[in-house]
């Protein structure tokens, strides 16, 4: 007899369905499995093995083969404690076939058989309501699983506990779905002196989901006008939520299955590699750019970062996705993030102050931002310059318009902005930030004189075809802002002031 067990391996955030083969025949003692199974995968013999010990069940001396199938798909992970432990217990005649048959199964065993937490239950359950399945699962990822939708959950604390509940003699409840607490307090723009230039490109940038660069001295409030972005940013719709916690999940990063409705905010630090910034390593993990999936990628001090690591966020910036190649992986994450990068002027940061002035310049700003390559600059929407607080602006009151008041304007342009693309049959499209070209030219074709002006300044300032649509994409925002159904010359204006040409002080 060979029992079979539902099982799946995870290739980005795409399940693959895995059958758990486990066949009990006559020889010689031996536990063996096969399937390409990872070194997590092949220490489940000594986990399943203690965990029945401690339910007082030993394993038949005999041949023991458990097949992971399709053999030539890598198996990783200790999720696949579980199903291998149910197998054996249907194939000992504990548990009967039937009553595992229809379930997709994953779940880390402790040595006392307790049921761990494991990444990738909400993913798996997803894939279980495709295919009419119901899901088996450790109790701490039952809330995690009850976000797919109506489907059997099966959500044990323990081996003990699952087996009595496959024979009827314990019931475990159902798992409700839940929420993370959101009860972060975010810092309010209010406390923020001066910058009211930064303040307003900050707003642009959340109302329609561009990239933003900040340049400007040591202590100008760049770092702190990121932390306050977050509180301005509309919360999660419940599609942009799921998608969300999916990467989450699968990187084992969704705290006791919790879903937030939060945007992410990721923040790495300069002296993160290449396959944290974009996803790798020896799982092809998701990196920074897909956990910020739908929310802020926020890089200070960028020119620190190293350069390939910079350079790797182009692809992503463009297509919304992190594509990890390896020579045993290949997988694509979701990577549709709003970059937001803080940088000083020069190394010494203080290019343009008389009284503290860099020695060097204009040498030392041209070799500090060369850094950053010109293709990487073209796909920031906004740059803007933050320049040093005067004494006379910290003694100022609190700005009276606080994150509240911003946070109301920039929900309410972007639902103007889902509804127009919903209405144009372009649902995946949410924001003015993700508009293509041809989109464009529907929805953000200025004036007669915003054209005049656009035609002129893309000639004079060599501005490329991206640097070109990226200026009609901020055109349409701040229009939109205004409440004004075209782009007029004003919005282009403004959004070609946004357009960084040369180093300053260069």
């Amino acid at each position: 007899m060979v029992a079979r067990i539902a099982t799946v391996a995870f290739q980005g955030i795409d399940v693959l369905d895995i059958d758990v083969q486990v066949q009990i025949a006559s020889g010689n003692p031996y536990f063996g499995i096969v399937g390409l199974a990872d070194k997590a995968v092949g220490e489940s013999r000594d986990r399943v093995r203690a965990a029945l010990s401690a339910l007082g069940l030993g394993l038949p001396p005999k041949r023991i083969l458990v097949n992971l199938a399709p053999a030539d798909v890598l198996k990783e992970g200790s999720h696949f404690d579980l199903p291998i432990a149910l197998g054996l217990l249907v194939a000992m005649g504990v548990v009967a076939a039937e009553d595992a048959a229809e379930h997709i199964v994953l779940g880390e065993l402790a040595l006392d058989g307790a049921l761990a937490p494991v990444a990738g239950v909400l993913p798996a359950a997803m894939a279980a309501v495709g295919k009419g399945r119901g899901i088996v699962c450790p109790a701490a990822c039952g809330g995690e699983a009850a976000w797919a939708g109506d489907l059997d959950i099966v959500a044990a604390p323990t081996l003990l506990a699952l087996i009595n509940h496959m024979k009827g003699t314990q019931l475990l409840p159902r798992p409700e779905p839940r929420l993370a607490e959101d009860d972060a307090r975010y810092p309010d723009l209010a406390d923020i002196k001066g910058q009211e230039t930064a303040k307003r490109a900050l707003e642009v940038a959340a109302s329609g989901r561009h990239n933003l660069l900040m340049v400007g001295p040591p202590g100008s409030g760049k770092s702190m006008l990121a932390q306050r972005l977050p509180g301005i940013l509309p919360p999660l719709e419940p599609a942009e939520a799921l998608e969300v916690s999916m990467i989450h999940s699968v990187a084992g990063q969704l705290v006791e299955g919790r879903i937030t409705k939060r945007r992410p905010f990721r923040d790495p630090h300069h002296s993160a590699s290449l396959p944290a910034l974009v996803g790798g390593g020896l799982r092809a993990r998701p990196g920074e750019v897909s956990l910020a999936h739908h929310g802020v990628l926020f890089l200070d001090e960028l020119p620190e970062f190293q350069r390939p690591a910079l350079e790797s966020l182009r692809q992503p910036i463009e297509s919304g996705r992190a594509v990890v190649a390896r020579a045993n992986h290949h997988v694509s994450y979701p990577a549709r993030f709003m970059l937001v990068a803080a940088m000083n002027p020069c190394r010494c940061g203080h290019l343009d102050d008389p009284a503290l002035g860099c020695g060097r310049a204009p040498k030392c700003a041209r070799e500090y931002q060369s850094r950053i390559s010109g293709p990487l600059f073209d796909r920031i929407d906004l740059h803007v310059d933050v320049p040093a607080v005067s004494p006379a602006d910290l003694s100022l009151p609190p700005a009276r318009e606080g994150t509240a008041a911003v946070a109301a304007r920039v929900a309410r342009v972007r639902a103007l902005q889902r509804e127009r693309y919903a209405a144009l049959g372009q649902g995946a499209v949410r924001t003015n930030g993700e508009a293509d070209g041809d989109l464009l030219e529907k929805v953000a074709a200025p004036d007669a004189a915003g054209r005049q002006l656009l035609t002129q300044a893309a000639e004079r300032l060599k501005l490329s075809a991206r640097g070109y649509h990226r200026v009609l994409r901020v055109g349409r925002t701040l229009a939109d802002m205004d409440g004004s159904g075209g782009v007029k010359r004003v919005h282009v204006a403004e959004a070609l002031s946004y357009r960084r040409i040369a180093i300053s002080g260069a």
